[in-house]
């Protein structure tokens, strides 16, 4: 039996985004919206809680910084492919989110005469990375959710897996979710829908992610023929920390750590004479990887990973002690290693996705009636290579648009009837053909294979060798049998989630490496080995990737440029 529930607005991801859109669409209505905010985790279990290092904002114009220098650095960033009208729109809100936060009660940290502190990151002309010591996502969730919660009409449905879009005539109508704790089926029906569902770094073994981090927010809007766009562009952190993958940020480096090879020399001199260590995520990503291929990395004895010296000492202890606590925790509980006394063992590794569900600058999808936020969106404000401290940046101005929108074209409008027969296919592709369903295929080694793929060929360099085989293995995949639940219970049945979020790393890999075998270019965090050059005639342009009988079929779109013409970039 499927049960229905509605609301007028319906919000499916607890992170940043979701919950920013939570608050401005109950903001927006007065307190009228009925808001439901669905998610697959605890809410405060939400990805977003791990963000390190920053919120990039410009908050002092009088010391030299302006909106127009975060404009280009993003643009230049982003390798040119950002839409250059949503960068706008995006560095003129943030400083009003910041100062939001701020009367909402987030600790930033302070300088010694009171105002907000910044700290430096990588691509930026000016210090703009907002900090809370190094606990920034935390901080911002904490806000967020205790501000969400004074909200008597926002409704948390706490561990319930979306699994599918509901829609009629064009338009949005609901989603389909199973409440993991009972095991029972239902339709959340409601006027206006935003994803707010997070990235897919999963898709990667070694990712600065959560094990929840799956692309399911991303499988479920194409496959209902939402578009996915740019997702061939994956960014890889530079410094993930050896063997574990979790994330070192990038404030290590913005307080004075330096990456060190193995002959005790600070390599980035070579790649970005003026940035140095602070260049962009890409380019440093590159210049690691190129000193390990060379034979002046270090190896793990004990996993024979490969990685570079990140040296803390040009900070000073008392500075690690007091800006870079949950770092030095994290140090020496996973790693056994204090980096106020030795350096950290790093690579880059797998930490967001530059592409996502196509929008408009609104956050507005395809479907009338739903919009998209965060890192499931590609908006697009980060091309082919995002800078740090832009990521929960994004989140939170595109949260409040979405939040806005949603709430404004839901006023007036009647709750939709349930529909019956769209829910009923799903719970019964749900249950009968993979809860009950019997397959000769482990789903979890899909799983790894998955992940063993992108590992090896959807990395930092590519081919289109490496990649053509990638996509081969994802296909055999695919024709497997492998969506099967051996867990027959009904309660918190891991099982059968997890073999959901397979089925959706599964299609989005396949959309992530269509994509890159295509673009013969090298851009940003797309660096074709066999095409290393950027080609700005051929491919300048977004990609989009629409469901087709045999795969992915991709189509392209402009990039809008208003002020920055594409230029080749120095570090």
């Amino acid at each position: 039996m499927v049960e229905t529930l509605k609301h007028d607005v319906v919000i499916v991801g607890s992170g940043l985004a979701g919950l920013r859109a939570a608050i401005e669409a109950a903001r927006a209505s007065g307190g009228k919206s009925d808001i439901a905010v669905v998610t697959k985790v605890q809410a405060m279990r939400s990805h977003s809680v791990s963000a390190e290092g920053g919120t990039a904002a410009v908050l002092y114009p009088e010391l030299g910084d302006s909106l127009e220098s975060h404009e280009f650095d993003t643009v230049k960033g982003s390798d040119y492919l950002a839409d250059q009208d949503a960068v706008e729109r995006f560095v003129k809100a943030m400083p009003g989110e910041i100062y939001q936060l701020d009367h909402w009660g987030l600790p930033w940290s302070r300088k010694e005469d009171g105002r907000i502190a910044q700290r430096w990151f990588g691509g930026y002309s000016y210090p703009r990375a907002t900090y809370a010591e190094d606990k920034v996502g935390f901080f911002e969730m904490q806000t967020l959710y205790d501000t969400a919660t004074k909200y008597d009409n926002i409704h948390f449905y706490q561990e319930w897996f979306v699994t599918s879009i509901i829609a009629e005539g064009g338009e949005f109508r609901g989603f389909t979710a199973i409440e993991m704790k009972t095991g029972g089926f239902a339709q959340i029906l409601g006027k206006a829908g935003i994803l707010a569902t997070g990235g897919s770094g999963r898709l990667y073994s070694f990712a600065t992610y959560g094990y929840s981090s799956t692309p399911d927010g991303m499988a479920t809007a194409y496959r209902a023929g939402i578009p996915l766009k740019d997702m061939e562009f994956i960014q890889f952190h530079p410094s993930g920390l050896i063997p574990s993958g979790i994330l070192i940020t990038e404030a290590v480096r913005g307080e004075g750590g330096v990456l060190v090879n193995n002959q005790g020399e600070r390599f980035m001199k070579r790649y970005a004479p003026n940035k140095l260590d602070l260049a962009s995520r890409d380019v440093v990503s590159r210049a690691m990887m190129t000193e390990i291929e060379e034979g002046r990395g270090f190896k793990d004895e004990a996993t024979g990973l490969d990685y570079i010296h990140l040296d803390f000492s040009p900070i000073g202890a008392e500075k690690i002690k007091a800006r870079l606590t949950q770092i030095r925790e994290i140090a020496i509980k996973f790693r056994g290693i204090d980096p106020v006394e030795k350096p950290l063992p790093v690579k880059p590794v797998c930490h967001y996705v530059m592409g996502g569900i196509d929008t408009n600058i609104d956050g507005a999808t395809k479907l009338k009636g739903l919009w998209a936020a965060g890192e499931a969106a590609c908006v697009s404000i980060n091309g082919s290579n995002r800078l740090g401290a832009n990521s929960t940046a994004e989140c939170l101005v595109w949260g409040k648009i979405t939040g806005a929108e949603a709430a404004k074209y839901a006023e007036g409008k009647s709750k939709p009837s349930p529909t019956g027969e769209s829910a009923q296919l799903e719970e019964k592709r749900i249950f009968d053909g993979i809860f009950h369903g019997k397959g000769g295929t482990n789903p979890y080694e899909v799983r790894d294979t998955i992940q063993k793929e992108m590992d090896k060929n959807v990395f930092v360099y590519r081919t289109g060798e490496g990649l053509g085989n990638a996509l081969r293995k994802i296909r055999e995949l695919k024709a497997k049998d492998f969506l099967h639940c051996e867990d027959k219970s009904r309660v918190y049945n891991t099982n059968l989630s997890d073999v959901l979020e397979v089925e959706s790393m599964l299609t989005v890999a396949e959309v992530v490496i269509a994509g890159a075998l295509a673009r013969t270019e090298s851009r940003g965090a797309h660096a074709r080995r066999d095409f290393p050059e950027r080609d700005d005639k051929n491919w300048l342009k977004h990609t989009l990737a629409f469901p087709g009988p045999d795969g992915p079929r991709l189509d392209y779109s402009a990039v809008t440029i208003t002020k920055y013409q594409p230029a080749e970039r120095h570090y």
